[in-house]
């Protein structure tokens, strides 16, 4: 009776240090948002036509440059979403910044290293400094925040106010494509993507100021550092005057991607080998349901590679997503993506998303987009190519058949976990209606109806391109 007795105790003891623990990670989490509230001043979306884009405007750099899609057009607007693009030369280093808004960036090719600062976590990570050669014998242990190996294939979520830096120690230039949720409720500005500067002497705009730009009106800007009294900042941060003059980077002409000089020695915990840190933080990331904190989540997932598909047909293509599901971060920042691959010819099954807005970029091959608003309109219908990219408005229906080349893309959406609903195949709108509704809504025969439901049910989203005259054959 009492081991029983004592057992029953524990139990509930740790039954309420759970819930405890979690709810006080609810109400600590510094980037939860609480709501998943979007578009507060947006009251109407005239989304008559769509039309794939590229960058309009470019900063260029000392090692590279970042080109940026118009975020004051129609359907960004209206998706409440921005898009960048950075090029990172070798040894380039993109500098310390952060964003009104969370992101998802998407490494199109290359490797490196990157290192997110979240507030309030510790400095879990030492440095080895090695000593000049009149210090010799006085060796200094620099601490730092994690930093963590990127390649090809990678997704990085970097939560709104969260600083961030990422340089290219690899063999090719580094491509990346990030996508910034401006609608979302963490971002309490107004809905134009503003980037801050930490450091790097950046040629800024204003938002609203692209005919001023055009025009040749562009304006010039420093670190924000630069904004504050040299004596106050020198005060507050216990430096001199002279290390305060280079913070503010007044003189410095290099950029926001600089090129670095020296080699950045001890600086990665494991070496080059990303996929060995992958497996690490997948074990180190694993939800016990007491140790779920900001300072520990994974804020990485590699969604291209092959071995990784949710979906897969050697006939069609594949398909792997990334969502709150996969990477707990994402249900902080309300944001997933999804990485997709068809061969020649093959179809991405007629669907649309339920709960997001998605911005499709195009990273090798080429495609046939259309795309249908509620009206029965088309609102796109022509091809998508490399380095363009297209906003596809929620519950818009659309369908994609790739190129002759295939099609590789990735879809950044507004929600941690977006819903896909297929129109035909397995798990689809059509596979769940009877035959008889069928029948009378359409006006078609039993046989048609049956044709509509079983034709592609074998398939999953994902639709060889010969399958039909298979079929009738």
């Amino acid at each position: 009776m009492a081991s029983s007795f004592l057992s029953l105790a524990l139990c509930t003891f740790l039954v309420l240090l759970s819930g405890r623990t979690l709810g006080q990670f609810e109400q600590q989490r510094p980037f939860h948002t609480g709501t998943t509230q979007r578009f507060r001043g947006r009251t109407e979306c005239r989304l008559e036509n769509l039309n794939p884009s590229e960058p309009s405007r470019r900063i260029e750099a000392e090692a590279g440059f970042t080109e940026y899609w118009d975020e004051n057009s129609e359907p960004f607007e209206c998706a409440g979403i921005a898009a960048a693009r950075h090029i990172i030369q070798q040894r380039g280093l993109l500098q310390l910044s952060f964003s009104n808004a969370p992101r998802i960036v998407y490494i199109v090719q290359g490797r490196g290293m990157t290192g997110e600062i979240i507030p309030g976590c510790p400095e879990s990570y030492q440095t080895v400094q090695y000593p000049q050669q009149e210090e010799r014998g006085q060796r200094y242990r620099d601490e730092h925040q994690k930093i963590r190996a990127f390649r090809a294939g990678d997704t990085l979520v970097i939560p709104a106010g969260v600083s961030h830096w990422c340089f290219n120690d690899g063999e090719e230039t580094v491509v990346m494509v990030e996508v910034l949720d401006t609608g979302n409720a963490a971002n309490q500005l107004d809905q134009n993507a503003r980037t801050f500067y930490l450091a790097g002497n950046v040629r800024h705009q204003q938002p609203g100021s692209y005919e001023q730009e055009r025009a040749g009106q562009e304006k010039s800007g420093v670190t924000m550092i630069a904004g504050f009294d040299e004596a106050v900042l020198a005060a507050a941060m216990g430096v001199s005057r002279e290390t305060v003059r280079k913070l503010q980077g007044r003189d410095d002409e290099r950029g926001h991607i600089i090129q670095v000089r020296e080699e950045l020695q001890g600086i990665r915990p494991w070496g080059r080998q990303a996929e060995e840190e992958e497996r690490r933080e997948r074990e180190q990331g694993r939800d016990n349901g007491l140790e779920d904190t900001i300072c520990t989540m994974r804020l990485r997932e590699n969604i291209g590679d092959p071995e990784k598909a949710d979906l897969f047909s050697p006939q069609a293509g594949r398909l792997t997503k990334v969502n709150s599901q996969k990477l707990p971060i994402l249900n902080t920042v309300r944001m997933s993506a999804e990485r997709g691959h068809l061969v020649r010819d093959a179809i991405l099954a007629l669907h649309w998303n339920t709960n997001a807005h998605a911005a499709v970029y195009v990273i090798r091959g080429e495609g046939q987009f259309q795309v249908v608003g509620d009206t029965g309109r088309s609102v796109y219908d022509g091809r998508l190519r490399r380095g363009q990219l297209l906003i596809i408005p929620q519950n818009y229906a659309v369908v994609t058949q790739a190129g002759e080349q295939g099609l590789d893309w990735v879809s950044f959406k507004t929600n941690d976990n977006a819903m896909m609903s297929p129109l035909v195949g397995k798990a689809s709108v059509y596979a769940g209606i009877p035959e008889a509704v069928l029948m009378n809504s359409y006006r078609i025969q039993r046989e048609e109806a049956r044709q509509l439901k079983q034709n592609r049910y074998p398939e999953l989203t994902l639709h060889s391109p010969h399958y039909q005259s298979q079929r009738r054959d």
